[in-house]
């Protein structure tokens, strides 16, 4: 894992001290920076294959500096962050981020998340020397999704989409009809056990349809069904 490198951006120098130990015997490369614009400084030299951000943090915060990693970027971010509201959850995510951990954190929860992460990204970014092909295709209501070269079509027109935003639409147009409550998308896409899964998938699925411009559109590709969860009909 010496190859994989990751980018820790916090103020507090004692806590971004103690994510490097973790992360280093892990086997990671860390870099760290204390402020959003050493950490986009960092990000346009290296090749980091994660991001670590907090949000409290003075000059340009976590949420400014994740949304201008997205102008250009897919790579996993995580949210760190003091608090703990619902709100604070919604405008990390809604940014793009990936996931978001409150402080104080244990660190090997923290590292878990990291690994979790950095293996949808892997998987969501094969080698370019592996065959891109169209046996795994789907192709449903405009819709067409490509899991070999995870390129994703609407209406002729390509998306591009975060690891976990691909992973969502994935499991919805995999399985035409069936509807998904929340916290099923959450345990299957993050494979994780539900932790207030509801808004963090609403959060996603919001996103995800502004980038396919649903709004634009009255037939829609993603389906809410009130009360219960979301499908992608036939």
């Amino acid at each position: 894992m010496a190859d994989i490198s990751i980018l820790v951006v916090d103020d507090e120098k004692e806590i971004a001290d103690l994510v490097e130990i973790y992360l280093v015997s892990d086997g990671y490369q860390v870099f760290k920076a204390s402020s959003a614009q050493e950490g986009l400084a960092i990000l346009e030299k290296e090749e980091i294959q994660l991001v670590l951000l907090d949000i409290m943090m003075p000059g340009m915060n976590g949420l400014e500096m994740c949304k201008k990693i997205r102008e250009t970027n897919n790579i996993p971010i995580i949210m760190l962050s003091a608090k703990s509201t619902d709100l604070d959850k919604i405008l990390g995510l809604g940014t793009g981020a990936d996931d978001y951990v409150v402080k104080p954190f244990n660190p090997l929860e923290l590292t878990a998340r990291v690994k979790s992460q950095l293996r949808r990204y892997t998987q969501f970014n094969p080698n370019s020397n592996l065959h891109e092909n169209a046996r795994n295709e789907i192709s449903i209501r405009g819709l067409t999704i490509n899991k070999d070269n995870h390129k994703v079509t609407v209406f002729d027109e390509e998306v591009k989409l975060t690891p976990i935003e691909f992973d969502i639409l994935y499991l919805l147009a995999s399985n035409p009809g069936k509807v998904f409550s929340t916290d099923e998308i959450f345990e299957k896409v993050w494979n994780e056990k539900v932790y207030e899964a509801n808004n963090t998938v609403m959060v996603h699925i919001r996103r995800l349809r502004g980038k396919m411009k649903e709004d634009e559109r009255q037939d829609k590709i993603i389906t809410t069904v009130w009360g219960v969860g979301y499908k992608i009909e036939k």
